[in-house]
């Protein structure tokens, strides 16, 4: 898929979350990358079978505290792998942009502050809906 069509599928994913959701979010950066580095691997323990459909790297809201932005701040990001996500679609049978939509509601929900467990819990609540 070309990146740029890539791009577009972010931004209706983005776009899906609640008007709510969107109006929280404070300083943050959607990137895309092909897949994870080495470091990101690496610092989240994935043997060579798994991979990461996007990576949260930041300070949460939760834990931002109220000298969080004073100075220079750089934003917390959000990267998105576009092959890992691509291979995702292909292997469940799930369209690119569905994955894509998933992806974001997951990693903003590290933002807003909840660790995989409880993200996980709410996406399977988010299913049974």
């Amino acid at each position: 898929m070309p990146k740029d069509d890539f791009e577009t599928l972010i931004a209706e994913g983005y776009a899906k979350l609640p008007e709510w959701v969107r109006g929280k979010i404070k300083n943050v950066a959607l990137l895309i990358e092909d897949e994870p580095s080495k470091e990101v691997r690496k610092r989240e323990g994935l043997e060579s079978d798994e991979t990461l459909l996007g990576y949260y790297q930041g300070i949460p809201l939760s834990e931002r505290g109220e000298h969080y932005g004073i100075g220079g701040t750089m934003p917390d990001t959000i990267t998105l792998y576009k092959k890992s996500i691509e291979q995702a679609s292909e292997e469940d049978g799930i369209p690119v942009a569905q994955v894509i939509a998933e992806t974001i509601w997951h990693e903003f929900a590290h933002h807003f502050g909840m660790d995989e467990h409880e993200v996980r819990f709410r996406e399977d609540m988010r299913r049974r809906i």
